[in-house]
């Protein structure tokens, strides 16, 4: 043991480097999950010796991660109240009239939203708007989707708030002496990136994959959109009015038919005025469903007693077992549905809308449905063997009437923080006090927004940067790059680590790179003699702008599933807008810097 304590007395900083080579290299593999990694490394270093325990638990005083968990509540609480869902249907009305003109609008609005939001959302959100819009234009869906995760990424570049690796590097450069970084101070760099990104978008274009995705929506629906009916009451106010005045369609509920006295119309309805006893056959996702249901304006679905109401009770969620009895019958011929007093609200089916209507639709194996009735009525479908996974629902309607409280919130923290007036951390803790007390958003939906992966992967790397540092590692390190460096121009150094940011983040989690090269940056610049910021603002750009593979921003992973690109779709037209952006970023740096 004396041995074994002595060599990591002498070899510390060695043995550091070597921890951080072996995760570097598991990285790489991916037999782990990246957060696995960074956790079983700062776990070797403490086993190690190489931090103590002070060190260690420093790392959860760090406010970065607690700002960027502040972030996905926020942006959470925007979701919640239908904020970001009503903007996407005024794109999608807008598409509607100027389709040419709404991939502009739709390219910018997402550059302008990924500054100020989580980019992931935005871009899940985004993915059946560009179905839509390929569907209109006539633009294959590849020409557009892999751009909306490009946008998104140079949008996350344009504020300090616009990605976690911003926050990340600015909360380690604080805690390093550096004096705080303001929510718009990399905006200057960030927007040259931001305009040589989208101009070598547009004169790269032919680049883009035209062949059709293997899977593509149908109807510019999605995996989550269930066939429903709305039903018009007897003694209901909207009597007489045309169904194009409703204003409850969009890109959440699409109207697909009218069925009137068994009758059913489909085409242009719009002029339509509505009857005691029409039936309006529409797609709903889950969320306009619930939030349908609890307006009251319509029953819903169908039930075979007719006093079951769609807006009582609890909605569950079951799917039919293969074994089903009334497998390749009519759904109004179900048996549950005549023997409980429920009503069946809602069908989903994979990769297909089923049809014609909610009561003629042959039921198949796997059919999801969203069934409301009473407690007594959800136990025995629990207990229903052909029904499988019968669970609450946990979609939830939109509060719609609590939106401008999330935005004021998420507003309030943009300015206070831009002002100087209080920092971003404590400016977006203090949001979410008020979007809890004004219920935008349940305290188990806030805490459900958060990230735990992302989380757990900064506050593990942190550990690790603080065991480099503890054991030398940095020093050494800096000790090898320094000789190199002294004899290269200053204005290069900006150059060397926003590329070498870049490299590393497009093989490992951007994340983990900007935690671990952060001490090392400011170190290095200590060493030279130079101003560290910009070298920062280099690192921060540089592990967060990248495009050229499918893992290098957890944006292009969703593009790429959604849009069934290849790996070397990303390589083709991700290799030069990194180099461009790359230069237009580190240019205005050493110009302006």
């Amino acid at each position: 043991m004396q041995a074994v304590a002595a060599l990591l007395g002498a070899y510390r900083a060695e043995i550091g480097l070597f921890v951080l080579l072996i995760m570097f290299v598991e990285f790489v593999r991916e037999r782990y999950p990246a957060t696995v990694v960074a956790v079983l490394g700062a776990c070797a270093y403490a086993a190690l010796g190489l931090i103590d325990e002070e060190g260690l638990f420093s790392v959860f005083s760090n406010s970065a991660p607690l700002t960027i968990g502040a972030m996905f509540v926020l942006t959470g609480a925007l979701i919640r109240t239908g904020t970001i869902n009503r903007v996407a249907d005024i794109i999608m009305a807008r598409a509607e009239k100027h389709p040419r003109l709404a991939i502009a609008e739709v390219m910018l609005g997402g550059t302008i939203a990924s500054a100020f939001l989580n980019n992931t959302p935005v871009v899940v959100v985004m993915i059946p708007i560009i179905f839509k819009l390929a569907q209109v234009t006539g633009v294959p869906v590849k020409k557009l989707m892999m751009p909306v995760s490009i946008v998104a990424v140079l949008g996350g570049c344009l504020t300090l708030i616009g990605t976690s690796t911003n926050l990340i590097v600015a909360g380690i450069a604080r805690e390093q002496g550096m004096t705080p970084f303001g929510i718009f101070d990399i905006t200057p760099y960030g927007l040259a990136g931001v305009i040589a990104g989208l101009a070598t978008l547009v004169g790269l274009s032919f680049l883009l994959p035209s062949d059709p995705p293997a899977i593509s929506a149908e109807d510019g629906g999605n995996a989550q959109d269930y066939l429903t009916e709305l039903v018009v009451r007897q003694d209901s106010d909207l009597i007489g009015r045309e169904i194009g005045s409703l204003g409850v369609f969009g890109r959440s509920v699409a109207l697909l038919a009218l069925k009137r006295g068994g009758q059913i119309q489909r085409g242009d309805l719009d002029a339509e005025e509505l009857r005691g006893g029409d039936r309006l056959i529409v797609r709903a996702d889950g969320t306009a469903i619930m939030t349908l249901r609890e307006s009251g304006r319509f029953e819903m679905g169908i039930a075979a007693d007719s006093a079951a109401p769609a807006s009582e009770g609890t909605v569950i969620e079951a799917m039919v077992a293969p074994s089903h009895p009334s497998i390749g019958e009519r759904l109004a011929d179900i048996p549950f549905l005549h023997a409980l007093r429920v009503r069946i609200i809602g069908i989903n089916r994979s990769r297909h809308l089923p049809g014609p209507d909610l009561s003629e639709t042959r039921v198949r194996g796997a059919d999801r449905l969203l069934i409301a009735g009473s407690d007594d009525a959800i136990r025995s479908l629990r207990d229903n063997p052909n029904l499988m996974g019968v669970d609450i629902s946990r979609t939830r309607a939109f509060r719609r009437n609590k939106a401008w409280i999330a935005i004021l919130s998420m507003v309030a923290v943009v300015l206070f923080s831009a002002l100087n007036i209080i920092s971003i951390g404590l400016a977006a803790i203090i949001a979410i006090g008020v979007i809890l007390a004004a219920r935008c958003i349940d305290g188990e939906e806030a805490w459900a927004a958060i990230d735990g992966n992302v989380l757990i992967l900064i506050f593990a790397m942190l550990a690790v940067g603080i065991a480099l540092e503890q054991a030398g590692s940095v020093a050494l390190m800096v000790g090898w790059i320094t000789p190199l460096l002294k004899v290269a121009p200053e204005w290069s150094l900006v150059f060397i680590i926003y590329f070498f940011a870049l490299i590393l983040s497009e093989l490992l989690s951007n994340n983990a790179v900007a935690a671990l090269l952060t001490p090392i940056t400011i170190a290095l610049a200590q060493q030279l003699g130079v101003d560290p910021r910009p070298l920062v603002i280099a690192l921060m750009i540089g592990a967060s702008a990248c495009f050229a593979t499918p893992i290098g921003y957890q944006t292009n992973a969703l593009v790429h599933a959604a849009g069934d690109y290849r790996f070397a779709d990303f390589v083709r037209i991700g290799v030069p807008l990194n180099l461009v952006v790359g230069l237009a970023v580190c240019a205005s740096l050493v110009m302006l810097g």
